[in-house]
């Protein structure tokens, strides 16, 4: 245990809360994207399309440094076994009262009021229950990636601890360095990827699988490089210092992300391509995120506090609350664009109501927060 403290991260915590909160426009885009989903409008819209790309292409790579960094410093707090289990608490408990509260009735709307599961009678025994798996893991996903690497974070931290003190203090890392070391991730998680393809091609049909493992592996280079940021200030450093190349990269990636999106077809190289796009977008928005958020948010305000507060409740009530407005109200307004911002209010409106009334029952904060009650 350590007694090592640091001012409170304000911006980390408003940007972890924004990437959070980005999941509603990111759904709602969904439906008027050219994107197949549960449910889709009538005819896709470019724009919508382009930022839900552009959403989808970098949240979550930053989204996963900024909980590396924070599972790093909650490590050195507690011991070992006691941080698992806090952690789990918190990122479990979530997960698993969020299953029959939330993804299960979802499941349900989906099978009865759209075609995405197809004929659920004529499915085998294992394609009804991966077809459900897809569904009741669904946008709870990312919960259960941080689930595997909080279980495995508690051998890389100790490591990454108990390390003998580096001959550098990275203070000599550069952008290009850290975007080779990504690169070279991102070519390993395409290999495998490609290798699963010729010989286990029914692994990448598992939804299990493509959660726990797949998606799990992707975003690992960038839980270790925010635990890592933590204990070396230089790369820190490195992120929250704004470099122009970083933003033309970060637009170069993008360009090349929609290009693979619109030309790569079928089973060719579109998601080994996009792994490696992705990954160099997803650490280039590091630094443009950390640098603009470090100038902005960088200081304490009630109204950022309760959107932190209330980031995670809202993402997990979010995604039924869209496919509802889906099913029901966007056939009735022909407008993309009207559709879409009406569509945030519908969801965002909801969703802050129902995150008012869970705050008044006690067992709700509890399920939705992993936290004991007080």
């Amino acid at each position: 245990m350590t007694k090592k403290t640091q001012q409170r991260e304000y911006f980390l915590d408003s940007i972890r809360a924004w990437l959070m909160l980005l999941g509603v426009p990111f759904h709602v885009s969904l439906i008027y994207s050219t994107q197949s989903w549960s449910v889709n409008s009538a005819t896709p819209s470019e724009w919508l399309t382009l930022l839900n790309d552009f959403i989808h292409a970098f949240r979550m790579q930053v989204f996963f440094v900024i909980s590396g960094y924070f599972s790093y410093m909650l490590f050195l707090r507690y011991t070992p076994q006691h941080w698992l289990k806090v952690r789990l608490e918190r990122v479990g408990i979530p997960m698993l009262a969020a299953v029959p509260l939330l993804t299960l009735p979802q499941f349900f709307m989906i099978k009865a009021w759209t075609t995405k599961i197809g004929d659920w009678h004529n499915l085998s025994l294992y394609e009804k229950f991966n077809a459900l798996t897809w569904d009741l893991i669904s946008h709870l996903w990312f919960l259960l990636v941080l689930v595997v690497l909080t279980t495995a974070g508690v051998w890389m931290f100790k490591w990454l601890r108990d390390s003998r003190p580096a001959k550098t203090d990275y203070s000599d890392l550069t952008w290009g360095k850290l975007s080779l070391a990504i690169l070279l991730c991102s070519l390993a998680w395409g290999a495998i990827r490609r290798l699963l393809f010729h010989f286990e091609p029914q692994l990448l049909g598992n939804g299990f699988f493509n959660y726990a493992v797949m998606q799990s592996l992707f975003f690992l280079p960038f839980f270790v490089l925010g635990a890592m940021a933590w204990k070396y200030p230089a790369i820190k450093a490195l992120c929250v210092r704004p470099v122009p190349w970083t933003f033309i990269g970060s637009l170069l990636a993008f360009i090349a992300y929609v290009a693979n999106q619109t030309y790569s077809k079928g089973d060719g190289w579109l998601y080994e391509i996009d792994a490696v796009v992705s990954m160099m977008m997803g650490l280039w928005m590091v630094n443009v995120v950390f640098s603009l958020g470090h100038r902005l948010l960088n200081s304490h305000s009630p109204r950022v506090t309760y959107l932190v507060n209330a980031s995670l409740f809202i993402y997990l009530v979010h995604h039924p609350l869209t496919i509802l407005y889906g099913i029901f109200f966007v056939p009735e307004i022909g407008n993309n664009t009207l559709g879409f911002f009406a569509g945030l209010v519908f969801v965002f409106g909801i969703a802050f109501i129902l995150y008012e009334i869970h705050l008044r029952i006690p067992v709700l904060r509890f399920l939705f927060s992993g936290k004991p009650q007080r």
